[in-house]
């Protein structure tokens, strides 16, 4: 949570430096559709992370079952170490930096920018040096999306919930339901021996993460925020 508290307080600092704005001006404080738009970034990611593991567990031939030493408590505190990684990276990638970058290069470019520099951090973050070139563009492409997608939900909603919403969808569904992340055996765990996926296999569920939900999403985000109403 430290680490948290002082990323808010840098982005307070940048922005006042720059702008002479307040931390505000990122869409921090809540209201009714902030709160929505949150909700339903957290749903929707989490069905498609929901989709994703289970369609790969299926032509892996493997299952998921209850892990029975992983209780309430230990939920709890799964949830909100989640949480409290996608609200980091939402304050250093979607925060002061990027809404200086939106006003001084435009959304788009600003965008772009963030999702490359989203994806080079995840080498670091994975430490994928020293693991080949292929893996490492695999990780820049997977994560780079996940990186536009929520930068252009910053852009166009003008608050953080949104893109929080989006990444905590996701990561809470992969790592504390189904046990694909840093913490270990979660909610349900993998049962059986996993077939290794066909070519076909690896790049329908690679074009799922890349391609078909940031696309889903940002086709939205337009539709929705380029209307007078929005």
């Amino acid at each position: 949570m430290l680490g948290v508290l002082v990323v808010f307080f840098l982005s307070w600092l940048i922005l006042w430096i720059v702008f002479k704005e307040h931390i505000t001006a990122l869409g921090i404080l809540p209201n009714a559709r902030r709160l929505k738009e949150f909700s339903v970034g957290l749903l929707l990611m989490a069905v498609f992370c929901a989709i994703n593991l289970l369609g790969q567990s299926f032509f892996k031939e493997v299952s998921y079952v209850r892990n029975p030493d992983y209780g309430f408590m230990e939920s709890l505190n799964g949830t909100w170490w989640t949480f409290k990684a996608a609200l980091f990276e939402e304050l250093i990638f979607r925060g002061a930096i990027l809404y200086i970058l939106i006003k001084k290069i435009g959304v788009y470019r600003a965008c772009i920018l963030s999702a490359i520099v989203f994806g080079i951090y995840h080498w670091f973050s994975y430490q994928m040096f020293g693991l080949g070139i292929i893996p490492m563009i695999y990780v820049f492409l997977l994560t780079g999306a996940s990186g536009w997608m929520f930068a252009y939900a910053f852009a166009k909603t003008k608050s953080l919930y949104a893109p929080l919403g989006l990444h905590f969808g996701w990561i809470v569904i992969s790592i504390v339901v189904f046990s694909d992340g840093p913490l270990g055996n979660s909610l349900f765990i993998v049962k059986g021996t996993a077939v290794e996926l066909g070519g076909w296999e690896q790049l329908l569920f690679f074009l799922w993460q890349t391609v078909i939900i940031p696309g889903m999403i940002t086709w939205y985000l337009v539709k929705r925020y380029s209307s007078p109403q929005a």
